[in-house]
């Protein structure tokens, strides 16, 4: 009886071993993954707080899933004495990790105003925000096209730009062209010297990089060189088994045509296997992106809809043309569409088309296709007739 008492009690010792390491990685990677932020919050510390005020602000405010959590964090990496007095900017998926380091590393300073430079596919703007104190919310007070010589630059840009307590932010959509962020940043008065040459294609992580006044172009340029590359390898670490592509750098072409054929990240998944299983099946990927960046190289937008002549023309980056990836990426892939590359859920899907929602319909066979496809162009022509 005594041998099957120490038995039992054994079996649950290594149980509850098992479920204890296992609560242990969920925090650690709850720590340090994205927050919730959807927009940056201003995070006021008053002199003589606690790490448990602080985590209850934050939790109130929505910056952390956690306020628990983020105490145990605190303790566990020896912060809790760090803590500094002032206002600090909390930016939009800031981590509790992240959160920590920002009101622990001093040099505290005001965010009641943010200057935040948004490059994006189409064009790139220079958004003025000031804190609003009813909500502690950012509210947009004036905005700009810097290629835009034409227009004044907004008197609220010029005034913050005069304020030592402005804070400044580089702001790179999903999908955007390495070139596209390196002329954009040359607009950017924000920041200083030059950029000797344009990366790679897909090398660069778009997100959100805080910069200083004065800030290096190439310096930021190499702080998203050296994300993605980080990003591209976590990617490839936690890849499945099946897949269709052979090499991180496969993956990456793969991840930014995912990137430019959809803007509903709920479908980033579905392209993937789309794709996926047209290369499984020696089917050519058919996609307009990749023929644009052949025609574009990247330099901005094509502005107009594609020629039968430029469909029907055999160059590298036409995939109505040529069997498999193009030669490389045609954008900067985010995490998500890596992540689905790597990942893609199994499906016997190998057709989309527009739906008419912003969304894609998707079709195993082609007549299902086609049936789409006659559903798109009736939606067009109802449009045009508008």
């Amino acid at each position: 009886m005594w041998r099957a008492i120490a038995s039992n009690a054994l079996t649950m010792l290594i149980v509850a071993v098992f479920l204890l390491g296992g609560l242990i990685l969920w925090g650690q990677e709850e720590y340090r993954s994205e927050g919730p932020l959807s927009e940056g919050i201003c995070l006021r510390v008053a002199s003589g707080s606690n790490m448990s005020r602080v985590s209850r602000d934050l939790e109130e405010q929505g910056a952390i899933s956690s306020g628990p959590l983020f105490r145990i964090g605190v303790d566990y990496t020896d912060k809790a004495g760090d803590l500094k007095a002032g206002s600090f900017l909390i930016p939009e998926g800031a981590s509790m990790e992240e959160i920590v380091d920002i009101i622990t590393r001093g040099g505290a300073s005001t965010c009641g105003t943010e200057v935040v430079y948004r490059i994006g596919v189409t064009r790139s703007l220079v958004e003025v925000r000031e804190l609003d104190p009813a909500t502690n919310q950012f509210t947009e007070t004036a905005e700009f096209n810097p290629a835009d010589t034409e227009t004044p630059v907004p008197a609220e840009y010029e005034k913050v730009r005069e304020e030592p307590d402005t804070r400044y932010r580089v702001s790179v959509a999903e999908g955007v062209t390495s070139w596209q962020i390196v002329d954009s940043l040359k607009r950017f008065d924000v920041m200083s010297g030059e950029v000797s040459e344009v990366p790679a294609e897909g090398a660069l992580a778009p997100d959100s990089y805080e910069v200083s006044d004065g800030a290096d172009r190439a310096e930021l340029v190499a702080k998203m060189l050296a994300a993605q590359e980080e990003r591209l390898a976590a990617a490839w670490a936690a890849r499945s088994d099946d897949l269709a592509v052979g090499s991180p750098e496969e993956a990456l072409i793969l991840a930014s045509i995912i990137e430019k054929e959809t803007g509903v990240p709920e479908e980033r998944g579905l392209v993937a296997s789309v794709f996926t299983n047209r290369l499984k099946q020696g089917m050519r990927l058919q996609t307009d992106p990749t023929v644009i960046y052949g025609i574009t190289e990247g330099k901005g937008v094509l502005g107009r809809g594609l020629r039968q002549s430029e469909l029907r023309r055999e160059t590298p980056y036409n995939t109505y043309v040529i069997d498999g990836l193009p030669p490389t990426p045609i954008a900067n892939p985010g995490v998500k569409s890596l992540e689905a590359a790597v990942n893609p859920p199994e499906s016997d899907y190998l057709f989309f088309v527009a739906d008419g929602t912003g969304g894609h319909a998707f079709a195993e066979t082609l007549d299902e296709h086609n049936a789409n496809v006659a559903k798109w162009r009736k939606i067009e022509a109802e449009r045009a007739n508008q």
